[in-house]
């Protein structure tokens, strides 16, 4: 329930735009001038506003420290050809978010709330918005529990907000991945469909090992068996075989990437063949040594599309052809784009426009 849509407005005296170098953005550590907020208490979410971007004050004993109850989304705006400042998807990512809150005894976000807050917000900050090429205005919704309780149970006051930050490229080249058999990211039955933190918090230390050998990023397997593909990284992960796209089914430890939606619908529009289902190791690893594996990338709302430049597997590297002469993912990435910027027909209805 909503106490009421009037969202108060404090604006900044001074903005700082005029720091940042919009030439050089690194991504996810400069901020916009202001942020959305509202709390959820005695059932309803009030206070709804929009002040200066400033720290947090909270209670050491914040259920959100201590039990991890929060979820998150990301998506982006743009300004488009004509200069108008878009974004793609949002109301996808209120869906989600709410998906998410579901898993985590998180009390809706109504997407009207969500639509209104963001527009609001964008409305105030559309200056930081950049309009060079690979850049983009991140946004970052979430939710977080508030009670000053430790207990374990749900917790009865919560926090909306909304920030935001100007980005450039996540990868700044193509990604080398390593096939993970030992850790698992998530299992049937958790939350590994959810954007729940703490399933990012569990994979950070894998990663790092991962890293420490060479590789930028994960594969990640099933729970079970470590015999079928999930997901790469932090982003839905995708083959093209034999002129075959395929894609891992979204199932209860994938996530329903928005991304990975998008590519699949235009695939699809093209005529391509497109297969959801599971993909094991032992299928990559064969296509990869007999030549049949024409492309691999991850689709996720930071990077859109991340080149998979080779795979490591039990103490091989498998190099992939060369990202330039992939057909499909570079098209795929350019009509997105395209219809991100205003430059091709948005028949799929994906762009909102403030």
């Amino acid at each position: 329930m909503l106490d009421t849509l009037d969202i108060s407005i404090q604006k900044v005296q001074n903005s700082r735009i005029s720091e940042v170098d919009f030439s050089n953005i690194p991504f996810g550590k400069v901020y916009s001038d202001h942020m959305f907020i509202a709390d959820y208490e005695d059932g309803q979410w009030s206070d709804l506003r929009i002040v200066p971007y400033e720290n947090l004050s909270m209670a050491p004993a914040s259920s959100v420290i201590h039990y991890g109850q929060s979820v998150f989304e990301g998506l982006k705006a743009y300004k488009n050809s004509n200069g108008e400042a878009v974004v793609f998807r949002p109301e996808a990512n209120a869906k989600r978010l709410n998906k998410s809150a579901e898993r985590m005894c998180i009390p809706e976000v109504p997407e009207e709330l969500f639509m209104q807050a963001m527009t609001e917000l964008l409305n105030l900050d559309k200056d930081w918005i950049p309009n060079r090429e690979h850049t983009a205005l991140y946004i970052r919704p979430f939710v977080f529990a508030m009670d000053d309780y430790i207990g374990i149970k749900p917790s009865e006051k919560y926090r909306f907000m909304i920030i935001t930050c100007p980005v450039g490229a996540y990868y700044s080249e193509p990604v080398k991945v390593k096939i993970e058999t030992e850790f698992t990211r998530a299992a049937k039955g958790g939350t590994g469909y959810a954007k729940a933190a703490g399933n990012y918090a569990g994979s950070l230390y894998p990663a790092k090992l991962a890293q420490k050998q060479g590789y930028h990023q994960l594969v990640w397997t099933d729970a079970k068996e470590h015999k079928y593909i999930e997901e790469s990284g932090t982003m839905n992960i995708m083959f093209v075989i034999n002129d075959t796209l395929i894609t891992p089914e979204a199932s209860s430890t994938i996530l329903r990437g928005i991304t990975r939606d998008s590519v699949l619908t235009l695939a699809r529009e093209w005529g391509m063949k497109v297969e959801e289902r599971r993909i094991s190791v032992e299928e990559v690893v064969e296509a990869a040594k007999n030549g049949t594996l024409q492309d691999a990338f991850g689709a996720g709302t930071a990077a859109t599309i991340a080149h998979i430049e080779l795979i490591g597997h039990d103490g091989v590297d498998y190099k992939l052809p060369p990202v330039e002469g992939r057909d499909f993912s570079n098209k795929v990435l350019k009509a997105m784009d395209a219809i991100k910027l205003g430059e091709a027909e948005d028949k799929f209805d994906w762009i909102f426009k403030l």
